[in-house]
């Protein structure tokens, strides 16, 4: 049984995620018990909202250090929306630091004639490196979008997948090593989204059975 704790820290509905979760097989539990994160086979950090709110509940909940620990001892971990924003260094959004899991700062798109912040609804991948969470998809899938912010990572080769909105191009998603996140909605993009799930679901059972050889 592969069981994803997502984390409950207040900061959006958790629901569509564990329902793709669970259509792929997996056991979630939401918690914002550590020792349930700790106990899991992957954990999910989604979120909706703003970043110093976010960071604010983590921390009353004692949660900042553990997530570092979690995503430092190679569990697999997914951050979805604000939960890939805030695993960056700060914010143009707000004053609290981030976890700083990735080096960088999440910024704001910036004004320019036409351009809709936010933005808001489909947009087309444009995948930039190989990643489990790409298994299955077609070429340059389209997943759905709602921020007015992008994480800016000081090492672009972060980036999984970008997109561009007016004439910016900015991060899409991440991965390195077992930490991956999508700035996207996949429990929001239909099939391709459910697909993403559903890879990220395979990536865990594959390093469970690895570690138990």
């Amino acid at each position: 049984m592969t069981v994803i704790a997502v984390i409950d820290y207040d900061m959006g509905n958790l629901h569509s995620a564990c329902k793709g979760l669970e259509n792929a097989g997996a056991t979630t539990h939401v918690t914002d018990d550590f020792k349930q994160l700790e106990r899991a086979d992957a954990v999910v950090l989604p979120g909706v909202g703003a970043f110093d709110p976010a960071i604010q509940h983590l921390r009353s909940r004692g949660l900042i250090q553990p997530i570092r620990d979690i995503v430092a001892s190679g569990k697999p971990f997914l951050g979805i929306c604000l939960g890939l924003q805030i695993l960056f260094e700060g914010s143009e959004e707000g004053q609290e630091a981030g976890l700083g899991v990735i080096p960088g700062i999440v910024r704001r798109f910036r004004p320019e004639p036409g351009l809709t912040i936010p933005h808001m609804g489909w947009n087309q991948l444009q995948l930039t490196q190989a990643s489990p969470l790409w298994q299955q998809l077609p070429a340059n899938p389209w997943v759905y979008f709602v921020h007015s912010y992008y994480a800016d990572p000081t090492d672009p080769s972060v980036n999984a997948a970008v997109i561009t909105h007016g004439t910016q191009t900015v991060t899409a998603a991440i991965t390195r090593d077992n930490l991956m996140a999508t700035q996207f909605h996949p429990e929001k993009s239909s099939t391709a989204g459910l697909q993403i799930l559903s890879n990220f679901v395979a990536f865990v059972r594959q390093k469970e059975l690895v570690g138990s050889r």
